[in-house]
């Protein structure tokens, strides 16, 4: 499966079908898919939450800098769960388990076995958020590293159930082997009911989209 044909899948993804919201886990007996677009990767991820502890699906990703996929299966585990009158805070295990592929110069038609996991956690009331997550990927010889990713944001205004939302936020993400040790992206965040979107543009000019719809 090549660049062009991974690209084309992910847009279609994009714009076909449904997502959903962008916790890793849903409500008891839901669906999730989530399509995700940054500077490292291309993602989507669909999963069911048997219930509110935990999910599972298939994950699929293109990771473009080493032109690597990853396909296989994507637990998320709710650790635990704080909430309060004015905030919530959440702390979830993602592991995975699948084949990463490549067709990367030496490693023309590789495949060899995939695993990863990594932490998640955030905190928001309706005017702040924060939240970390990080990933260890290991495999034989196509691309083992160790990322992580923050948020800050805030919302400039605060708005009632079923108003438009905006917040403002700053992402910084690192990655171990890549040229680009870190990646500053400001962000604007917007959503409306079951729609939500995200774009932003990172500190080497590559443009970020996500775009979630719940169900």
């Amino acid at each position: 499966m090549n660049k062009q044909f991974l690209s084309w899948f992910f847009l279609i993804t994009l714009f076909c079908i449904k997502s959903a919201i962008a916790r890793p886990i849903s409500y008891p007996g839901g669906w999730t898919i989530m399509q995700m677009n940054d500077f490292n990767r291309h993602s989507v991820h669909f999963h069911l939450s048997p219930s509110v502890k935990y999910s599972i699906g298939y994950r699929g990703e293109y990771w473009r800098k080493k032109e690597w996929q990853f396909h296989g299966t994507q637990l998320n585990y709710l650790i635990k769960r704080f909430n309060t009158p004015k905030s919530q805070a959440n702390f979830y295990l993602k592991s995975g388990a699948g084949l990463a592929v490549s067709d990367y110069k030496n490693l023309n038609n590789k495949v060899e076995p995939n695993i990863f996991s990594g932490i998640s956690v955030d905190w928001e009331d309706r005017q702040y958020f924060v939240s970390y997550q990080n990933r260890v990927n290991y495999n034989s010889s196509i691309d083992t590293f160790f990322l992580q990713k923050a948020r800050i944001g805030f919302a400039p205004y605060v708005g009632d159930y079923g108003d438009f939302h905006t917040w403002v936020m700053l992402q910084v993400e690192s990655m171990t082997k890549t040229k680009n040790k870190i990646i500053y992206t400001p962000m604007l965040r917007m959503f409306k009911g079951d729609l939500l979107a995200e774009v932003g543009l990172t500190n080497y000019k590559d443009f970020m989209f996500n775009f979630i719809k719940r169900f």
